[in-house]
């Protein structure tokens, strides 16, 4: 028999467990763990002896509590800390609206991401984030957008529907970086966001030359079911892992394709793609059973 001290004793225990995980989830999880997650990936006619090692970074969503300079340094020195061939920057670094006013400009960042140092380079595409918080943007729908500019102006190249070929220990290999999918809000039907993109990916993928691999960085998964053969791997970002993460699944995935292609390496008809979890925080500033990544993704190591 349940006695009313062992009953108010259950209610402390449980209520004090809720407490310490929100104060976990809230004030531990987001800025104090930073993991590196490896993915050793051989895609399907992925060239013999061609070795590539990748770091990845995603959603920042630079904030003044939430993701502040100090943390951006700590990001950028594990992320020269991996020994990379080439940094792969997958845009949102604009943070969301949850606290308004103390969120970090793009002339704030910017300049640190530029300390990132790798042999072939490092490369960024935009996300939703870096057009949703951009007033005029939205309402001219264009841009150049400020995340854009000042991460060129911090020697960054921003791909929108372009590519550029690299070499490494002389074979070559294509990185493609697709424009925003959901740049622009439309209107709301039916109580849900209706957006217009930038994306292109046939335009994108005419641009390749030659036969050589490639590899596509596009911010939201969702373009994976339109990505063919002729692309060895998509990166993306955008999910945050659902940002609440419990036992490999995720109750809120910002994704028309819900928990499919929510985290980690995904693949569908022998084609690969891998979500990074990111680093920062979307809506609320909390994570819980996701923790903020680096991603480092070693093409062919198996071969």
């Amino acid at each position: 028999m349940i006695t009313r001290r062992t009953f108010l004793r259950g209610i402390g225990v449980a209520v004090g467990s809720g407490i310490g995980l929100a104060g976990y989830a809230f004030g531990i999880e987001p800025l104090y763990r930073l993991s590196v997650t490896t993915y050793r990936v051989t895609p399907r006619n992925w060239p013999s002896g061609l070795r590539v090692k990748l770091a990845i970074v995603a959603d920042l969503h630079a904030h003044r509590y939430s993701m502040p300079i100090a943390r951006i340094e700590e990001i950028v020195t594990a992320t020269n800390g991996v020994d990379a061939d080439a940094i792969l920057l997958l845009g949102d670094y604009m943070s969301g609206k949850y606290w308004r006013s103390p969120r970090l400009a793009a002339e704030d960042w910017a300049p640190i991401l530029g300390q990132l140092r790798a042999p072939l380079g490092v490369h960024a595409v935009l996300g939703n984030h870096d057009w949703w918080e951009e007033a005029d943007a939205q309402r001219l729908r264009r841009g150049p957008v400020p995340s854009q500019l000042q991460l060129e102006k911090a020697g960054i190249p921003v791909y929108q529907n372009e590519v550029v070929r690299l070499t490494k220990d002389g074979q070559p290999f294509w990185l493609a970086g697709l424009a925003d999918q959901i740049a622009f809000i439309t209107g709301i039907v039916a109580g849900r966001m209706v957006f217009q993109g930038l994306d292109d990916l046939p335009g994108t993928l005419a641009k390749i030359t030659d036969d050589a691999p490639v590899i596509l960085m596009a911010h939201e998964p969702d373009i994976f079911p339109k990505v063919p053969d002729r692309v060895a791997l998509t990166l993306s970002g955008h999910t945050h892992g659902g940002q609440v993460r419990l036992f490999g699944w995720s109750p809120i995935v910002p994704s028309e394709f819900g928990n499919r292609y929510a985290y980690g390496h995904v693949t569908e008809d022998k084609r690969h793609l891998i979500v990074s979890g990111g680093l920062g925080c979307s809506i609320l500033p909390l994570r819980f059973g996701v923790p903020p990544e680096i991603v480092v993704v070693e093409l062919g190591a198996d071969a």
